[in-house]
């Protein structure tokens, strides 16, 4: 596609995180929405008052078959992002007319459909781009840019702990379900995995988790089923470099000052970064403006913890609920499709984060350490 060319858009899944890319498609400069598939008549009506001269079709079929689009985002629930992608990769190859993608995390839920997609995507001719939303909030991105510059000398512990919200209600509740979610370790994790796989420079090589469904969900019921996922787990892991990593989750915790916190410890010293939750959440009317995402540095020597404050412009925080990290990820992709730089973050990154959430689900299963093969792509 020639450079700053108007790139047109179409929207598989208009539900609330397809209309979080769409709010942020539209404050990119040479970006339009033109097409919207989505069968859900609720989400479509929402969907269509933010694109009001966008295209409506109600499936992958009626939208693959547009003239009007140069560029695909996919935010469908979870246990169709594979079926979908293999079928776009695969027409749109069969017309010589491979499109970019973007597609949301986690891109597959199941171990099995690691290999479909490694062979399907392998000789693709477009960037295929897996959404991964938290590499670029701002204060991570201030976080991993410390790292990259040295301030915690070689790295050797990495941990995450996000206290939030339950989790939000979805159409027709997919995501109540290990079933169509991959499980929480996957739905809702793999970014985390994502990023220790970024901050570690390494693959992960075992995998320790231990987790339940304590508080959230249990009196609730979908045709006569119990909803089985995770509220919260503790995950271990060790990579190939040596180093450690930890995730400790807890979904019924919304009452924190802020729902992430990062920490990076080498032997020079330590950088964190507290990252609050969504805005529209902060209670406003009793305690105030939000809080404001921070980075901390804390050398060893001479000791003195430095913080500063990364504030995310206003317009950001209303355009999702991801602290303005969908809109710079959206500038990225949109120069991969100018052919301006590569894809940050490919298909095998997608699924390398993937399998260690399966792997932590198995690992709480099995009540054992699960041990990744070397590619990091199975157990």
């Amino acid at each position: 596609m020639a450079d700053n060319a108007l790139v047109r858009y179409g929207i598989l899944g208009c539900g609330m995180m397809g209309q979080e890319h769409i709010r942020n498609i539209q404050l990119l400069d040479k970006a339009d929405v033109t097409v919207l598939a989505e069968p859900d008549s609720d989400m479509r009506k929402k969907a269509q008052l933010l694109v009001p001269n966008a295209r409506v079709v109600n499936g992958i079929e009626a939208l693959l078959d547009s003239q009007d689009i140069d560029a695909i985002v996919i935010a469908t629930p979870n246990y169709q992002h594979v079926d979908q992608l293999i079928t776009i990769i695969q027409q749109r190859s069969a017309l010589s007319s491979p499109i970019p993608i973007l597609v949301e995390k986690p891109i597959c839920t199941n171990l099995n459909d690691v290999s479909r997609l490694l062979e399907v995507t392998s000789t693709y001719g477009a960037p295929v781009w897996v959404a991964m939303e938290y590499r670029y909030m701002p204060p991570i991105t201030q976080l991993i840019n410390l790292i990259d510059d040295g301030e915690i000398g070689k790295g050797h512990l990495f941990s995450i702990r996000e206290h939030r919200f339950p989790f939000l209600e979805k159409v027709n509740d997919w995501n109540r379900f290990n079933q169509k979610t991959g499980g929480t370790l996957v739905e809702k994790c793999c970014h985390f995995f994502d990023l220790m796989r970024l901050l570690t420079k390494a693959n992960a090589v075992s995998v320790y988790a231990s987790g339940s469904q304590a508080v959230n969900h249990l009196d609730e019921s979908y045709n006569g089923e119990t909803p089985d996922i995770l509220d919260n787990a503790l995950v271990t892991m060790e990579f190939d470099n040596g180093t450690r990593a930890s995730l400790e989750l807890c979904m019924f915790a919304e009452g924190s000052t802020y729902q992430e916190e990062i920490a990076a410890v080498g032997d020079k010293g330590k950088v964190e970064c507290l990252v609050p939750g969504p805005d529209r959440f902060w209670p406003k009317e009793t305690l105030g403006d939000a809080p404001v995402a921070k980075v901390i540095s804390s050398p060893r020597n001479p000791k003195g913890p430095k913080s500063v404050d990364v504030p995310v412009d206003p317009t950001l925080l209303e355009a999702g609920d991801h602290n303005g990290s969908t809109f710079y990820q959206h500038q990225k992709f949109q120069r991969a499709i100018w052919g301006q730089q590569d894809v940050e973050v490919t298909i095998i990154d997608g699924l390398k984060a993937v399998v260690i959430g399966l792997a932590a689900q198995e690992s709480i299963r099995k009540k054992q350490v699960i041990r990744l093969k070397d590619d990091g792509l199975s157990y």
